[in-house]
């Protein structure tokens, strides 16, 4: 930019000068020429009064060899005046006009008054070496003025991107890991937003790596049990005899050991997804029906609440709740991205089946009341303890009731990831109803 920026502003002063140049040049001998004429009239006027009495005994010449010719005729044509070298021809043209004599051209003025006729000349070589004399003078500051003025142009170029040139050193020179941000005080008004929008992708980027490295060190944290107890019990196997009941038994705690560290990485990519998307700037989506989420959510937890026969469905908002009512009359349409809205609903639900004891109830009710879509999930189990409630969305946090063979911790920190995504509001409390957790999330109306 900088080499641009200075090529196109030294070759357009560069081309105004010469442009400039010419047109005071060519005036410049307009001028000249005009001036040479006009000293021509004032002394054939003089001549005309009488010649000096100096021109009679020896006739000066100028002292830069711009010799004027002069002739002086009587009435009678007879010749009272003639200068040294002067050679015009006898028959003169009143007014200017170019003569050819002795191979030289002469510029000649002949004014006749009373009994005389004066004619005064000027070598044309002459004559056009002084007009041009004096238009390089007028053309000279042009000579230096231009290089002055593209120096002067080059440093305020170069000064004003200096600042430009610095940012640029500043990232060329640091380091991989350093997303630390770039000063934009001295930066040009225009320049700054592009710096700004750097240190916030600079920001973006250090939150995605810092992501990644909690990833690792988490999967490595709690992949580290799960394998281990999936290694010991694998060896166990080994060690088993011919019977056939204990060893289809340590069969099924090996497969459930496999799940569970399935399901853990499973969780982990998903939180680590969802975190990296939680963006203000990232948009949230299209508009989408929440009861056809509530649908696709309960047919896929269906399978685990059959196994354990619980009664999970849809229900209508409580009696009395603002927005109550048939599930399928209530506008429940926000904005979002159905598949993440799908994944919240869904680890409400496989939490809520999870911990309800076999035979218990799960509901579902959305409710829509002062600009607000409300999803509510409640269930029959243990609920959560009040001192526990606002540490169960941190990661691998277990209740204190809970199991300790059950979850991985990661179900409620993925659940407030999308939330917060949405601008939605979580709110844990104990269930009226059921007696069980209950779990509000408030979506802003579409």
């Amino acid at each position: 930019m900088r080499g641009r920026l200075l090529g196109f502003v030294l070759v357009a002063i560069l081309l105004a000068a010469v442009l400039q140049a010419l047109t005071v040049y060519r005036g410049a001998l307009q001028q000249a020429d005009a001036l040479l004429d006009e000293q021509l009239q004032q002394i054939a006027r003089s001549m005309s009064r009488g010649v000096p009495s100096y021109a009679l005994a020896d006739w000066e010449i100028d002292p830069e060899g711009f010799e004027l010719l002069v002739q002086i005729w009587g009435s009678d044509g007879a010749q009272l005046f003639r200068s040294p070298r002067a050679v015009l021809p006898q028959n003169a043209v009143l007014g200017f006009s170019d003569v050819q004599a002795n191979g030289r051209r002469y510029r000649v003025f002949s004014l006749q008054s009373g009994s005389r006729t004066v004619q005064i000349a000027q070598d044309l070589s002459a004559r056009s070496a002084r007009a041009q004399s004096l238009a390089l003078r007028a053309v000279l500051p042009f000579a230096w003025l231009t290089p002055l003025l593209m120096l002067s142009v080059w440093w305020v170029i170069t000064s004003s991107l200096a600042p430009l040139e610095r940012v640029r050193r500043d990232v060329a020179l640091r380091a991989v890991d350093d997303f630390s941000a770039l000063e934009n005080g001295a930066l040009p008004a225009e320049v700054r937003p592009l710096v700004d929008e750097l240190n916030l992708l600079f920001g973006r980027v250090r939150g995605a790596l810092e992501l990644q490295k909690h990833f690792v060190a988490d999967a490595a944290h709690e992949l580290r049990s799960p394998l281990t107890a999936l290694k010991l019990q694998a060896q166990a196997l080994r060690r088993l005899g011919d019977d056939r009941l204990v060893r289809e038994a340590g069969l099924n705690h090996l497969d459930q050991g496999v799940d569970r560290a399935i399901r853990l990485v499973e969780q982990l990519l998903l939180l680590t997804r969802e975190e990296a998307l939680a963006n203000p700037a990232v948009s949230r989506g299209e508009t989408v029906a929440l009861q056809d989420i509530v649908r696709l959510a309960v047919a896929d937890a269906l399978p685990m609440a059959a196994h354990k026969q619980i009664d999970l469905g849809v229900v209508e908002a409580t009696a009395g709740q603002p927005g109550a009512g048939d599930i399928r009359q209530i506008d429940s349409r926000i904005r979002g991205q159905g598949e993440a809205l799908r994944i919240l609903l869904r680890n409400l639900l496989d939490n809520a089946v999870k911990y309800t004891p076999a035979s218990g109830r799960v509901d579902v009710s959305v409710a829509h009341e002062r600009g607000q879509v409300t999803l509510t999930v409640e269930d029959s189990g243990p609920g959560i303890d009040p001192g526990d409630r606002a540490r169960v969305f941190d990661r691998f946090f277990r209740a204190s009731n809970a199991p300790s063979e059950t979850g991985s911790g990661l179900g409620l920190a993925i659940v407030r990831v999308i939330a917060e995504r949405h601008g939605a509001s979580l709110v844990l409390g104990k269930s009226a109803r059921l007696g069980g957790l209950k779990v509000d999330v408030a979506f802003p109306a579409a």
